[in-house]
């Protein structure tokens, strides 16, 4: 009896230990189930808007960076990154708290005259930056040696169907599998196979001060930074987190949403400019006229594998933000004026909404099939344009989310107000001095 009593004695504890920690791991394992649940349900507005950022103009400007200045502006990473983050966030507590987009606030809380303003430069920008999506789907389609005469209307074709047949659902779920895709640049980041060292040295250093004497560097480095943050982004997450109906109590969720979706994409854009900088400045290219000169130029520095990465990613990129951006300019404008809006209404519901999302995709790539339109020049001027307008709405924003009658409890603290301050005065100068480069070119 004793052996008896000391052999099965251990055995017995260790049953009872584990059912012991199956008792205290259930109810965890429960708490966690329901957060990823409830990350999942909100996920969407955030991972979307930061993702569609890396547009053509943005896979051009990382791509230029690292063909011309190797890892020298890796450093620009980081408070790209924070910058992102807290400015999406504001507009994504805006729309949770008040149930309101930016536009209907705008009118709301500074009048129509104002909004009208604001409505009229945005729609402007964004149609620049549509013709700069459907150049996009030209150029990385024709590596694959398919005209844009027929690339260009059969993808315009596409982006209409998508939005005018499906629903907010169906749509935000190709729009994030559009978002995954991405990863296609990291994947050809690695396979250029840079120097991680260096590479990593440089994303937590700042380079020389003898670079800042170069105008061309200087130039490079307002456009990373300048190319993160686009007025556009700000209505259409807010007016994504409204159409989806996230309540306040679940806004922890969607605030990490915002989260994931700008470090991620701000990760895709740190290896752009590693691919680029272990191919084509490595090898002494130097400087790229669009992004799908990056991706011939890798062929044969990276391999065919690498070339085919990065092509599909700038055709994923365009096709994407080609859906998105006229989207957006349609929430924009009906909220503005106070019509319909929204891909859950069907078009007699929501004329106006549908008219000007169509009259944005036919014009935007009617123009990209013009034989010898300045395409280079159109986009330099929209991003002057850009440049005059995001000041303007980050300032709004900035009011609006400090009134308490507005916002209640959810106004920014005193730590994350000056954050957001000081980005926005940051990303103020740095649009004024490259709209004034621009200008001067």
């Amino acid at each position: 009896m004793t052996d008896d009593h000391w052999y099965w004695t251990p055995v017995t504890g260790d049953w009872l230990f584990t059912i012991g920690c199956w008792l205290l791991a259930v109810p965890m394992l429960k708490r966690w189930k329901i957060r990823i649940l409830l990350f999942l349900a909100v996920l969407g507005p955030g991972f979307i808007t930061a993702n569609v950022d890396n547009d053509p103009n943005g896979i051009f400007t990382y791509s230029q960076s690292g063909a011309q200045y190797g890892y020298a502006l890796l450093w620009t990473i980081i408070p790209i990154t924070i910058a992102l983050v807290v400015v999406q966030e504001m507009c994504a507590r805006m729309g949770v708290v008040t149930g309101k987009g930016l536009s209907d606030l705008i009118r709301e809380e500074f009048g129509l005259r104002l909004t009208v303003i604001v409505m009229f430069l945005l729609v402007l920008v964004n149609f620049g930056n549509v013709i700069g999506e459907f150049a996009g789907v030209a150029s990385s389609l024709q590596l694959f040696h398919l005209s844009k005469y027929i690339s260009v209307p059969v993808c315009a074709a596409l982006v209409w169907l998508l939005a005018v047949r499906g629903d907010y659902k169906s749509v935000e779920k190709i729009f994030l599998a559009a978002s995954v895709f991405y990863i296609a640049y990291i994947i050809t980041g690695v396979m250029s196979q840079p120097s991680w060292h260096t590479a990593l040295v440089a994303t937590i250093r700042m380079p020389p001060r003898s670079v800042w004497r170069d105008n061309g560097y200087l130039f490079m480095v307002i456009s990373v930074i300048g190319t993160t943050i686009a007025p556009w982004m700000q209505f259409y997450l807010q007016s994504s987190v409204v159409e989806k109906g996230v309540n306040v109590k679940d806004y922890a969720a969607s605030r990490l949403d915002v989260i994931v979706g700008s470090i991620f994409t701000d990760v895709v854009a740190w290896f752009i400019i590693v691919a680029c900088a272990a191919t084509l400045w490595v090898h002494g290219l130097g400087a790229i006229r669009d992004a799908s000169d990056a991706a011939l130029a890798m062929k044969p520095l990276a391999g065919s594998y690498a070339f085919l990465l990065f092509a599909f990613g700038l055709f994923n990129a365009s096709f994407f933000a080609a859906s998105v951006l006229p989207l957006s300019t349609a929430y924009v404008v009906c909220e503005g004026l106070g019509t319909e809006s929204g891909v859950d209404k069907k078009f007699h519901e929501a004329p106006f909404f549908y008219w000007l999302y169509t009259i944005l995709i036919v014009g935007g790539a009617a123009v990209v099939l013009i034989p010898r339109f300045p395409l280079i020049k159109w986009a330099i001027e929209s991003q002057a344009l850009n440049g005059i307008l995001l000041p303007i709405v980050i300032v709004l924003m900035l009011l609006l989310i400090n009134r308490k009658d507005l916002m209640g409890k959810h106004t920014n603290s005193h730590w994350f107000n000056a954050i957001a301050w000081l980005t926005a005065i940051i990303v103020s100068i740095l649009s004024i001095m490259l709209m004034v480069q621009q200008f001067r070119a």
